[in-house]
């Protein structure tokens, strides 16, 4: 990686993606930027959340000029293929060069936002760009709670204008995102035994799907793993002996779900006619999705006899919830064409010691729409859950269409590239909202190169958008 442009960006990238920074796991990454800051002698301070600031002066003839604020996530989400032995808790992310694309073997990269914190190291060590005075501020858990933003303590940050470095489209300024909410749902049970003579033993599974982020990618039309298992479960439910022993699906409540399976029973003479019935059910998911989900795979399998199940209505219960539950955009935005508004995502369904646990992911620009959306998870839920609870969420934040960092961010752009950047709101969640409950001053934007895939193995980072999105930060500063 020290081979690719620009190289003060990429050799530090390659130093962060050794690291390992699971979200909620940042004591590394935390220590390891404190290091950095030591070893070249920047000011800098970690607070008790492991949030580290750091600070370097204006270059000269910068010295009058308001100082500004550059800031990044340290997290990153931790997904794998189900074949991949990697351990996030120590193993570094082992990355290749494919044509433009930087890409991680069968993992996540950690491009979002690894790419955003070498990009704000860059700038505090460039021997060459001038810039106003410096502030980066480094947050933690960013994709599971924004506990680093919500934990940020007032009077720690001295600038009046901040860039977000967490974005992902190349040439796009964002200035208003979403804010969110999740649930957890759970549903007790105690484990049944059943009389299993005549009874066959089988398991469904679904691979391959693109998955992606629940907040980006959530229009795009992607097959959602705990779905289309469900939709087999309750297509045979009433089938003779059908009884439900396990279903697991998803990982985290910010990624569509890639991967899902169940195992479960039928009668012997049933055999036969559940495979002609997962033959039909395959051929119409590849009639919805096969054009877009290409390496998708559905896979009907014998399997040993369960010990024990979950009793029979209570799986039923549990398979019609999930059904009706709510996925993918709710609604679109009025304001701004093309902008999704509100959205939730069936995010993870995991069997645990005597309860099944559904997790789901709440979006939306409209704080109103936002509890909406929620209530209306929890009342599906609650068709067979016994426990249900919500965080805390977090707020959106309303773009500023007169933002004066905004014009400035803009016209470099043009400046270097001859056309103009598109100025947008996004659906995925951002610190930026947190920020201002405390800086309600701030005047912020977001930048960030071309980035796909991200919250799942397909995550992939342009090289040359690095480049220009390194030469735009670079040109902002020296604008300011």
């Amino acid at each position: 990686m020290n081979n690719l442009e620009p190289k003060e960006v990429f050799s530090i990238f390659d130093e962060i993606r050794k690291v390992p920074r699971p979200s909620k796991h940042e004591e590394q990454i935390s220590a390891w930027l404190a290091r950095f800051a030591e070893e070249r002698g920047i000011d800098h301070t970690v607070d008790d959340a492991m949030n580290v600031i750091m600070r370097v002066p204006a270059t000269p003839g910068y010295e009058n000029k308001p100082g500004i604020i550059l800031q990044a996530h340290m997290d990153m989400v931790c997904e794998k293929n189900g074949d991949v032995n990697h351990d996030f808790m120590k193993d570094p992310i082992e990355t290749y060069v494919d044509g433009d694309w930087l890409k991680a073997r069968g993992t996540t990269l950690g491009g979002d936002d690894g790419i955003g914190v070498a990009m704000a190291l860059a700038a505090l060590t460039s021997k060459t760009l001038k810039h106003p005075a410096l502030e980066c501020l480094f947050t933690v858990d960013e994709e599971t709670g924004l506990t680093g933003a919500n934990k940020l303590k007032d009077g720690c940050l001295n600038g009046r204008m901040l860039i977000n470095l967490d974005s992902e489209d190349d040439g796009q300024i964002f200035i208003g995102c979403a804010g969110g909410i999740d649930t957890l749902a759970k549903m007790h049970y105690t484990p049944a035994t059943v009389d299993t003579k005549d009874l066959f033993a089988a398991r469904v599974s679904v691979k391959g799907l693109m998955g992606g982020h629940s907040g980006d990618d959530i229009n795009k039309g992607r097959g959602n793993a705990n779905i289309l298992i469900v939709r087999f479960l309750y297509n045979i439910m009433q089938t003779d002996g059908f009884q439900l022993a396990a279903i697991n699906g998803g990982n985290l409540r910010n990624a569509i779900a890639r991967e899902a399976e169940a195992v479960f029973t039928v009668t012997m003479k049933e055999k036969e006619n559940l495979r002609i019935r997962f033959n039909e059910y395959v051929a119409a998911i590849e009639g919805e999705l096969g054009d877009l989900e290409k390496d998708m795979r559905l896979e009907l399998e014998s399997t040993d006899m369960p010990a024990a199940f979950i009793p029979e209505e209570q799986a039923k219960r549990l398979i019609r919830t999930l059904m009706a539950c709510p996925h993918g955009v709710v609604e679109m935005s009025r304001d701004m064409p093309g902008l999704v508004q509100t959205s939730t995502n069936l995010a993870s369904v995991k069997m645990r010691d005597g309860y099944v646990e559904i997790n789901t992911s709440q979006r939306s620009s409209v704080e109103s729409q936002k509890h909406y959306i929620k209530d209306k998870v929890e009342c599906a839920l609650s068709a067979c859950c016994d426990e249900i609870t919500h965080g805390d969420g977090y707020p959106g934040w309303k773009p500023n269409v007169h933002s004066p960092l905004m014009e400035v961010v803009k016209k470099a752009y043009k400046d270097l590239f001859g056309s103009e950047p598109k100025v947008l709101a996004i659906h995925a969640g951002l610190e930026c909202g947190l920020f201002l409950e405390k800086y309600p001053y701030l005047d912020m934007v977001s930048i960030g190169p071309q980035m796909y895939g991200v919250h799942s193995p397909q995550e992939r980072l342009s090289i040359a958008s690095t480049g220009r999105c390194w030469q735009w930060l670079s040109r902002t500063l020296e604008s300011l």
